[in-house]
């Protein structure tokens, strides 16, 4: 072979794939001429699935054996691959089953793909007794294999069986566990709420000297600001930067996020005044989040002086960051300026999201614009993006709230012929409503067919049933869905207490309202 036809085919992201589209498959392998030699046609391969084209992949893989183009290992490997991706496991292991025939030996790539690929069809039991089969049989596995486990377990919910699988391989000496295993499990505990599970693995990774990388940092630090522990999460990104850890983009991100899910938008625009002093210049997730601060502390002069900023500092505005300031604005009864924001993106080509949308229906539907949201709602199925359930539930609260019961119940029945589903919200609003519209009757009718459909029913919908009943005085009757509601494991809120506590006193019975008063602080609900 030449040096050019070598040349040739060592490239084939760019003749040979174009080739693959301008000639068929049947016609394509024999016109390679000289038939260059099988390691080639492994990279011809590896390219068709770089590009997720395993169909063409597979029917190429085909065509090879048509043409007696014998396969090896590698090409038989990345079958296997291609078949995982396309969820056909019986398809991937009947090639296993050929390359045992051939007389080869699977190593530990085709064994690794195997089990990542009964990982990725939710498989997970099959790959642990896949993994103690090829164990048993003397087959070696390494790190990636053991990580691919361990991130299948904590992806399917399993991080406790994720963490025993690390300690097996520590106890067998079966290889030694790295940082990606670890900081999958760490990972995995954080987003379970398990910070102290998870910190207690950083510190054992510190201990065995497995050096923690900046996806550990990250995940710790998320971690600790789901569950409002700011000081921790601060300690770590100290920590973090102590360890040479340089903090990036998503480890400010998640500090600026956290600080102003809980109204601490003064400490996040600190965090990001250290972000740019570090020379991390901040995206559009950053500032969306700091404009979603602003809006929650009733800020919206300074969330529109941030959305203003976004463009200034050069960072493209995307949907996300309209979304979340036309539902600021519509949050803090700014619909006018949410329209005009709304038409900003169309006069800039953007398409509005289905989260778009039923941020503005909402704000226009609580500020009794009904007819308005209707046109969006219109706009919303001219564009493709049908209407959700979360678009109906604001329409359904707007009809009650402005004494259009009617017209809900028969939205309501409309939206379910067209199979869209209510859920215990969209029913809790149509009870609130009828209830505050005087059809108490009408409103226990349907908190019973919910019962009798067998629906699982939370404390709102019972707290808006309790409230109905006391206002018409019909106290034993709220005293008894109170009791029932226990007895479902229902817990009731403060304020479901609060209502009956109220009603009692107002009919002077004292000492029944006393009751339930140090029932209340006994439960710590005042």
């Amino acid at each position: 072979m030449t040096r050019s036809s070598l040349l040739r085919y060592a490239t084939p992201n760019s003749f040979i794939i174009r080739q693959l589209h301008i000639q068929s498959l049947p016609s394509f392998i024999p016109n390679m001429n000289p038939t260059p030699p099988i390691f080639e046609f492994g990279k011809i391969l590896s390219s068709l699935v770089k590009m997720n084209q395993f169909n063409t992949a597979i029917s190429f893989s085909h065509q090879m054996e048509l043409n007696e183009i014998q396969p090896n290992i590698v090409t038989l490997s990345i079958l296997i691959n291609c078949f995982c991706h396309l969820g056909q496991i019986n398809f991937a292991f009947s090639v296993l089953g050929k390359i045992l025939k051939l007389g080869y030996q699977p190593n530990t790539v085709t064994l690794t793909t195997l089990i990542n690929g009964l990982c990725l069809n939710g498989q997970i039991r099959k790959a642990l007794l896949f993994h103690d089969e090829v164990v048993i049989k003397g087959f070696h596995l390494n790190e990636v294999s053991y990580g691919t486990l361990i991130n299948g377990l904590c992806k399917a919910g399993e991080t406790r069986a994720a963490l025993q699988l690390l300690r097996k391989i520590e106890g067998l000496l079966l290889v030694r566990p790295d940082v990606i295993m670890y900081t999958t499990i760490i990972d995995s505990f954080c987003k379970d709420k398990l910070v102290i599970d998870a910190y207690d693995l950083y510190s054992e990774m510190i201990v065995k000297k497995i050096y923690p990388n900046v996806v550990t940092f990250n995940s710790l630090i998320y971690g600790f600001c789901i569950v409002g522990q700011f000081k921790e999460a601060v300690g770590l990104f100290n920590e973090m930067i102590l360890k040479n850890n340089n903090p990036d983009v998503y480890t400010f991100n998640i500090l600026v996020d956290g600080l102003c899910k809980v109204g601490e938008v003064k400490k996040a625009r600190n965090v990001l005044a250290v972000m740019i002093k570090q020379g991390v210049e901040p995206n559009v997730v950053t500032y969306s989040s700091l404009m979603d601060g602003c809006f929650s502390v009733k800020e919206a002069n300074k969330a529109t002086y941030v959305f203003n900023t976004i463009a200034r500092r050069g960072v493209a505005l995307d949907v996300q960051s309209y979304s979340v300031m036309i539902n600021g604005f519509c949050k803090n009864k700014m619909v006018d300026e949410a329209v005009n924001l709304f038409k900003e993106m169309h006069s800039k080509n953007m398409v509005p999201n289905t989260v778009t949308y039923n941020s503005l229906i909402d704000g226009l539907c609580k500020s009794g614009r009904i007819s308005d949201a209707w046109d969006f709602i219109a706009e919303m199925h001219d564009r493709g993006q049908p209407a959700n359930i979360i678009t109906y539930s604001s329409l359904l609260d707007g009809l009650c709230k402005n004494h259009q019961v009617d017209k809900a119940i028969t939205l309501l029945t409309k939206i379910k012929n067209q199979g869209i589903q209510p859920n215990i919200y969209t029913y809790t609003i149509l009870v609130d409503g009828l209830c505050k519209n005087g059809r108490l009757r009408d409103a226990h009718k349907v908190y019973q067919d919910l019962l009798n459909k067998g629906y699982h029913l939370d404390a709102r919908i019972y707290t808006v049933m309790i409230n109905g009943l006391c206002k018409e005085g019909f106290l034993y009757e709220a005293l008894s869905l109170l009791s029932k509601m226990e007895d479902n494991g229902c817990t009731p809120y403060g304020v479901t207490y609060e209502i009956i506590i109220r009603a009692l006193f107002e009919c002077d019975r004292n000492d029944k309202a006393v009751i339930l008063l140090r029932e209340m602080i006994a439960r710590g609900l005042l």
